[in-house]
């Protein structure tokens, strides 16, 4: 199998996927670089990308090595209500961080944006769609390949992003972070789906809030939904790298170990390898994650996928499939772990007998 491809001429998105090929998004900014000193917690800005750049460059690159298709900007919530006069700074930064890092293998850059307290505290479609809209502006300027609406927890909200973003006559992709009970005010898995097609979506999916397993469910449900209504449109997943059965319908933020404590619901690269597959075979063929999906979780998918996809990731030349590299171990009952079948049945243990499995949401 050939290793991944260099620069040189580009597929856009939707080449890519009308193709039946597999795109791998990238994974977690804000908790990741949280984790490392560069972001603050609590509204979660990306004022890094000017701070400290070198970071956010080192992470698009280990995601690219990983694997992944596209670079996403380090634009979350860098809309004018939160960053003030420092948004366009931020968001033109972005840009050119994701774009440099995209020239150096196959991927595409997308410019994001997402949901906004305007709307959760006025309702206010003119300021809401003005927001977006400057964000808009910087990424025409920089000419970015495509176009991201991520982490909805309202079906209107989401469909004036669109409404905003399809403007440019670049695509849009569409994603929410629901569950399967679906959007804030009742709006179905499916219903949301449907509405984000209307509005000028053509990629739709869910992000972020609920763990992989959750995820899929989800997009079983949207698909379904889609289908019903006679829509068509390209599916898009990108879960937490985190296990949260236990969630409420405001996901992993009413635990109560967000943000701090959530290590220990961490996925394995062999749930991600699940994850992979299962997404795969429901039809989504834009595979990624979100917080806490790090850049071994995005290599487990490009693994899981290599078939389909034609090549490995750089990162393999590293990592042995299914542990094959523990083969050349000293110990026999570690090289015995050198197979597929031990860690796709592994029960992995916590080692905090103190502890329980799931929590209480406090919502």
């Amino acid at each position: 199998m050939a290793p991944a491809g260099g620069p040189g001429a580009k597929k856009g998105i939707l080449e890519r996927l009308e193709n039946g090929e597999v795109v791998v998004g990238d994974g977690s900014f804000l908790l990741t670089l949280e984790k490392r000193g560069y972001v603050k917690a609590g509204l979660w800005t990306p004022e890094a990308v000017v701070e400290y750049p070198n970071a956010v460059r080192q992470l698009h690159m280990e995601f690219l090595r990983a694997g992944s298709n596209v670079m996403q900007t380090f634009t979350f919530s860098a809309n004018e209500d939160n960053m003030e006069s420092k948004w366009e700074d931020v968001n033109a930064a972005a840009c050119d961080l994701a774009r440099e890092v995209a020239g150096k293998g196959d991927a595409l850059v997308a410019g994001g944006i997402c949901q906004t307290s305007a709307y959760t505290h006025h309702k206010d479609e003119a300021r809401v769609k003005q927001l977006f809209q400057r964000q808009l502006d910087v990424f025409a300027r920089k000419n970015v390949d495509f176009l991201i609406a991520e982490y909805f927890e309202h079906a209107e909200e989401a469909m004036w992003a669109v409404e905003v973003l399809k403007a440019l006559g670049k695509p849009v992709a569409a994603t929410m972070c629901i569950g399967p009970d679906g959007d804030m005010h009742g709006v179905s898995p499916g219903e949301c789906a449907v509405k984000l097609v209307k509005a000028g979506a053509a990629i739709v999916g869910v992000n972020c809030r609920f763990g992989p397993s959750t995820s899929l469910k989800t997009m079983k449900l949207m698909k379904a939904g889609l289908q019903a209504a006679g829509s068509k449109a390209h599916l898009m997943v990108q879960s937490l790298g985190f296990h949260t059965p236990d969630c409420g319908k405001g996901g992993f933020v009413d635990l109560p170990e967000y943000p701090f404590g959530l290590e220990p619901r961490a996925a394995t690269r062999w749930d991600i390898q699940k994850y992979a597959r299962e997404a795969y075979k429901l039809g989504v063929r834009y595979i990624g994650g979100c917080c806490g999906f790090e850049p071994y979780h995005i290599r487990a998918i490009a693994e899981e996928l290599a078939p389909e996809r034609g090549f490995w990731p750089p990162a393999s030349d590293k990592h042995g499939s299914w542990g094959s590299s523990l083969n050349m171990h000293t110990k026999p009952w570690i090289r015995a772990r050198a197979r597929r079948e031990y860690w796709e049945n592994l029960l992995p243990a916590s080692g905090r007998p103190f502890c329980p499995s799931l929590s209480q949401p406090d919502v």
